[in-house]
C-alpha cells in the first residue's frame, strides 16, 4: 500500500495513461509511432514536477512540463493531446483503487481460510452464547467463527464487486461529450490499460463508483470491529474465555504490572471509526457542480490512500490476533456451569406445552424456578425434578434431556455444512 500510494507511483500511472492515450491515437495514424516509442521511455522528475508546479499552481499542467522537458519537439507536440486533466487523474486513480483492492481481496481469502481453520478446530468447543450481555444458550466456539468465516465471504463480494465498480476509465474530453478525441479513442486507450470505457462520462468518472468502494471498505473494517469487539468482551476479567496474543515481554500497564489489555483488538476498533469516516466523504464527494468542481479533489488525495491502507493493517493485525488466539476451554466449561443449567429453561417449558400446559403456564413456572434455583444456588434440572407439577407431567429421562448438551448441540455439523465449512 506504501508504494501503491506514492507520489513517484502516482506520477508513473498517470505517464502510463498518457502513453495509452498517445497509442491510441497511433493507430488511428494521429501521431507517428516513434513518438510513443520515446514517451515510454520517459519518466518524470517528480522534484522539478514540484518546481514548476509551486510557478503555474495545477498539478497536471506540472507534469505535463516535467514529462515533456527532454522529449523531441514531436512528443511535445502530441503529448496529452486531445485530453483534459482528469482523463488521466481519474483513469490512473482507478488503476491505484483496483490495485489496493487486489492487496486487499487477497488479504480477506487469507483471513476466510484462517477463520475456517478455527472453526473447525473449535467446531464442538462449547461456551455458552450470550445477548444482552447476559447468559443465554451454549453455543460453541466454532460456531462464532463459523458466523464471522460467513461474514467475511460477504465482504469478499462486496470488495470484488468494488473493484468491478472501479475498473473504470474515461478519456472522454473536458464535458466527456469527446469534443476533441472519439470514443474509439477511449476504447483503445482504456483496452491498453485493461479498463472499461464509462458508458456516460463528464469531465469525472461520478463519485458513486468511489463511494461504492468505500462503503465496502467501510462494511470491511465494521465486520472486523464486531470480531475484535466480542474478542474484547471475551477476555475480560469476569470472563476470561479469549485472549489476544500477549508477546513475551510485553507490558500491559505502566502503573500495573499484572495488566494484559487487548490493545490490537482496542487499535482496530479504533481505526475501524476512520474507515468508516471517509465513507461519509466519499459519499459527500457524489453531488458535484454541473461537469465536475473541484470539492472532491482534495479530501480524495487523503481518504483514498488513507482508507485502503488502514482496511489492509486491521486485516492483517486481526489475522495476527486469531492465529496466536488464547482459547480457555476451561473457563469455558465453568461459565457453562455457572448457569446452573438454566439454559435449558427453554426446552423445559416446550416439553411442558407438549405435555398440555399453555406456552404462559409453562414459561411462568419455569421462570419461577429458575429464578429460584440461582437464589438459592441449585441446578435447574434437580429444582425442576422436585417439582409436583413438573413431577406429574414430564419423566426424571425427559427432564435429563432438557439438559443434555450434546443434544441442545445436534445441529452444529448441518450448520457447517450450509455454511460451506468441511474438512476438505
Amino acid at each position: 500500500m506504501d508504494k501503491i500510494w506514492s507520489e513517484e507511483y502516482k506520477i508513473s500511472k498517470w505517464l502510463q495513461v498518457e502513453t495509452a492515450i498517445l497509442k491510441a491515437w497511433a493507430k488511428q495514424g494521429k501521431v507517428p509511432s516513434s513518438v510513443v516509442e520515446e514517451v515510454e521511455k520517459a519518466n518524470v522528475d517528480l522534484k522539478r514536477m514540484k518546481e514548476i508546479e509551486e510557478e503555474v499552481g495545477h498539478d497536471v499542467i506540472a507534469f505535463v512540463k516535467a514529462a515533456t522537458e527532454n522529449l523531441s519537439k514531436n512528443a511535445k507536440r502530441f503529448f496529452h493531446y486531445g485530453a483534459t486533466s482528469y482523463d488521466v487523474v481519474d483513469t490512473a486513480l482507478s488503476l491505484l483503487l483496483r490495485e489496493s483492492a487486489d492487496v486487499i481481496i487477497e488479504e480477506i481469502r487469507s483471513l476466510i481460510e484462517l477463520l475456517k481453520q478455527k472453526a473447525l478446530e473449535y467446531k464442538f468447543t462449547p461456551m455458552m452464547g450470550r445477548t444482552h450481555g447476559m447468559f443465554a444458550e451454549p453455543i460453541t466456539l466454532g460456531f462464532k467463527f463459523a458466523l464471522w468465516f460467513c461474514e467475511m465471504e460477504r465482504n469478499l463480494k462486496r470488495m470484488e464487486e468494488a473493484k468491478e465498480v472501479i475498473s473504470y476509465g474515461k478519456i472522454s474530453g473536458a464535458v466527456g461529450i469527446f469534443g476533441n478525441s472519439s470514443p474509439e479513442i477511449e476504447e483503445i486507450a482504456l483496452n491498453e490499460l485493461g479498463l472499461k470505457p464509462a458508458p456516460v462520462s463528464t469531465q469525472i468518472l461520478q463519485r458513486d463508483r468511489h463511494a461504492q468502494y468505500l462503503s465496502a471498505l467501510a462494511f470491511i473494517a465494521s465486520s472486523l470491529e464486531k470480531f475484535a469487539t466480542e474478542i474484547r468482551n471475551l477476555q475480560r476479567s469476569n470472563i476470561e474465555e479469549l485472549q489476544e496474543p500477549f508477546g513475551r515481554g510485553q507490558r500491559g500497564s505502566s502503573a500495573m504490572p499484572h495488566k494484559r489489555n487487548p490493545i490490537i483488538c482496542e487499535r482496530i476498533c479504533s481505526l475501524a471509526r476512520v474507515i468508516r469516516a471517509y465513507l461519509i466523504t466519499g459519499l459527500e464527494n457524489i453531488p458535484l457542480w454541473g461537469e465536475r468542481d473541484l470539492t472532491n479533489s482534495a479530501s480524495e488525495r487523503i481518504i483514498f490512500p488513507q482508507a485502503t491502507t488502514l482496511t489492509h493493517y486491521i486485516l492483517v493485525k486481526f489475522k495476527g490476533v486469531l492465529r496466536g488466539l488464547v482459547v480457555n476451554e476451561g473457563k469455558m466449561r465453568e461459565n457453562i456451569e455457572k448457569t446452573l443449567g438454566t439454559w435449558g429453561s427453554e426446552s423445559l417449558m416446550l416439553r411442558l406445552i407438549d405435555k398440555g400446559l399453555t406456552r404462559d403456564e409453562a414459561y411462568e413456572l419455569v421462570q419461577k424456578l429458575s429464578f429460584k434455583a440461582m437464589e438459592e444456588g441449585k441446578e435447574l434440572r434437580g429444582v425442576s425434578l422436585k417439582d409436583e407439577t413438573i413431577r406429574n407431567l414430564l419423566s426424571p429421562e425427559e427432564i435429563e434431556r432438557c439438559f443434555d448438551l450434546k443434544e441442545h448441540l445436534r445441529w452444529i455439523d448441518y450448520i457447517f455444512r450450509r455454511a460451506g465449512i468441511d474438512e476438505g
